[in-house]
């Protein structure tokens, strides 16, 4: 597929409802067709709100940058510094919370260019681990991940409304991250 000119940025508070519409609707289509509505409809309410995204932009432990072509999100990360579960070592470990792409632009390099923006400003904050959690049953993110030198260190348990998943952990150390932004 053909790449696009992709604009990443970090948001701000008046993003919020755009974080919630993006995140709500990529999330359903990862989640959906595998889940009850009823499920869906309570674990979004108590996610993607307006004000859930607002008071997470107000969060200094936390960063949203949002990629956008012609002006149009397509998709988004929100990182948060801190803590790690046990299977992770390192002294400044960061998070990637959520990382969506919109579906009609998965294979544009979006995914590409936010990951390539993480690692960025996880290696400015001189964060040495950085890792995610991703759906077990989601083959195409556990694969880009893995491309961009993730590596699986553990799993957990997800609970979405009634249902118990499993997510993956999966990390890697940024000191060859920032080796690669460096080489660009």
């Amino acid at each position: 597929m053909e790449s696009a000119d992709i604009r990443i940025r970090k948001a701000t508070a008046d993003d919020a409802g755009l974080l919630a519409g993006l995140g709500a609707r990529t999330f359903r289509e990862t989640f959906g067709l595998d889940n009850t509505q009823a499920d869906m409809d309570a674990y979004l309410a108590g996610a993607f709100s307006d004000a859930i995204q607002a008071r997470e932009l107000s969060d200094p432990g936390t960063i949203f940058l949002i990629a956008s072509v012609e002006g149009v999100a397509v998709g988004y990360a929100k990182l948060r510094l801190g803590a790690a579960p046990l299977s992770i070592t390192g002294e400044c470990p960061v998070e990637i919370v959520r990382f969506y792409s919109d579906r009609p632009w998965i294979g544009h390099g979006v995914g590409s260019a936010l990951m390539h923006a993480c690692m960025s400003h996880a290696v400015t904050r001189s964060c040495d681990v950085i890792w995610l959690d991703v759906w077990e049953r989601n083959g195409h993110a556990i694969s880009f991940y893995e491309r961009k030198g993730f590596g699986v260190v553990g799993e957990q348990e997800f609970v979405l409304g009634s249902d118990i998943q499993h997510d993956l952990l999966m990390a890697r150390r940024l000191r060859t991250a920032s080796e690669e932004i460096s080489n660009g």
